[in-house]
């Protein structure tokens, strides 16, 4: 059996029964065929099936050459439109070479070949296991530009959302402690039985903060949680508030809110969530503060279980949160720095490509006390670079030994001059005082 040839077939048919059964919706359409049909606003009836939406959807390039012997197809040679001559026929063909798991993975096939006795499948679960419409890239786009207008422009300097077909992080590139492993199963568990938690009235959960140095993951940690839950992203930088684009802005404050629970489920994430504690005992601006206090309000009034959005907040500087900000979290998630165990682990995943001669990843994480997962991504680069000024692509444990003690030097300079600074700033107050 060509399995290319299968493919080709299987987005041909799952369009075309698509089309036939007019009670299946774009949320049983699998992602890949979803969104190379996707036309405008949704996937029309019929959905328009040529070479290039087949390539698109099942990544070979020339699709007609694998099934142009069939009786049962035929090609338009002027648009490139490919379909069938013969529907039965082609269901047939396909139902004689298909097994219970390729036909489970698709709703569509799953819907039609219910009650086929060849077959052992099921159309809910197919579609229960299958990632919704509103995680496509397409569909955000086009919610985001319905949604705002040219006068909303200055929202996008706020927030970053991504589909989670955009997010290349995940959680098995991450080396995570035993309480992130246990907090993560528990945000997925609560976001699969939301019905049944609002069903015994617990609300008070889906707000987490993430505390830690800079590089322990704790972006990447809510992004790979939004990949595995196939939720979009919503992402904004509290900062961004006192942007000089944004003027007046706790009405758009209460827009990322309303964002986010159009998109629902989703993530929410705030990143530098210690602005909001700065920001309450500084002088700032009127509008600003205005801006924080809708913020703190808002964050009040959503609810995973109520509008299925998952609130993350993250820090680097928990020390600077006051009782006010905390409150607001039912779950505070540590995120230390690593130890070498985890180091050794790090490691192992971000070489993963890359070929080593008799590395030994323990050896390397113990001169590395201190560095954080994102410092040892930067060790790793300093050692490809430098092999390949000496026109090598294979390293060796050498290579990143020294590479570790670059890193070390050039961090320890970095801290000097950090150091100076500040000395500087307290001689130039000091004489200020004077």
């Amino acid at each position: 059996m060509n399995e290319r040839a299968m493919d080709v077939v299987e987005c041909l048919l799952t369009a075309r029964l698509y089309d036939r059964h007019t009670d299946l919706d774009e949320n049983d359409l699998p992602p890949a065929f979803r969104m190379a049909l996707w036309s405008g606003d949704g996937v029309s009836r019929p959905p328009r099936v040529d070479e290039e939406t087949v390539t698109e959807a099942t990544g070979i390039d020339d699709p007609w050459s694998e099934i142009s012997g069939q009786m049962f197809t035929e090609r338009d040679t002027f648009s490139g439109q490919l379909s069938f001559t013969d529907d039965e026929m082609a269901i047939e063909w396909f139902a004689e070479r298909a097994d219970d798991d390729r036909i489970q993975a698709n709703p569509v096939l799953a819907y039609h070949f219910e009650d086929d006795d060849r077959f052992d499948v099921d159309h809910e679960a197919a579609r229960a296991d299958n990632r919704p419409v509103q995680a496509d890239p397409q569909w955000i786009d086009g919610m985001l530009q319905e949604y705002f207008d040219e006068e909303d422009e200055e929202m996008l300097e706020l927030v970053d959302v991504r589909a989670p077909a955009e997010i290349e992080v995940t959680l098995d590139d991450l080396v995570l402690t035993e309480e992130q492993e246990t907090e993560v199963t528990k945000v997925g568990k609560a976001i699969e039985h939301r019905e049944y938690l609002a069903q015994i009235g617990l609300r008070e959960i889906g707000k987490l903060l993430f505390v830690g140095p800079p590089g322990t993951g704790k972006t990447s940690t809510a992004k790979g949680l939004a990949h595995q839950l196939d939720l979009p992203f919503v992402e904004v930088k509290l900062s961004m508030i006192t942007s000089q684009y944004l003027g007046e802005t706790a009405k758009n404050v209460e827009k990322v809110f309303e964002v986010a629970k159009r998109l629902s489920p989703c993530i929410l994430f705030m990143d530098e969530f210690d602005f909001v504690a700065k920001t309450r005992t500084s002088d700032e601006h009127a509008a600003i503060k205005r801006a924080v206090n809708t913020l703190l309000k808002s964050i009040d009034e959503v609810s995973l279980i109520r509008d299925e959005v998952l609130l993350i907040g993250a820090t680097n500087n928990p020390d600077e949160l006051d009782a006010a900000a905390w409150r607001r979290f039912d779950e505070i998630l540590n995120f230390p720095r690593p130890d070498e165990q985890m180091r050794a682990d790090i490691l192992r995943i971000v070489t993963d490509q890359i070929e080593i001669v008799d590395f030994d990843p323990e050896a390397v994480a113990a001169e590395t006390d201190g560095l954080t997962g994102s410092d040892l991504r930067l060790v790793l680069r300093e050692a490809v670079l430098e092999a390949l000024v000496n026109d090598r692509t294979e390293l060796n444990q050498q290579d990143l030994l020294d590479a570790v003690e670059e890193f070390e030097d050039r961090d320890h300079l970095r801290n000097l001059d950090t150091l100076e600074a500040a000395l500087e700033g307290d001689d130039h107050d000091h004489a200020a005082t004077h």
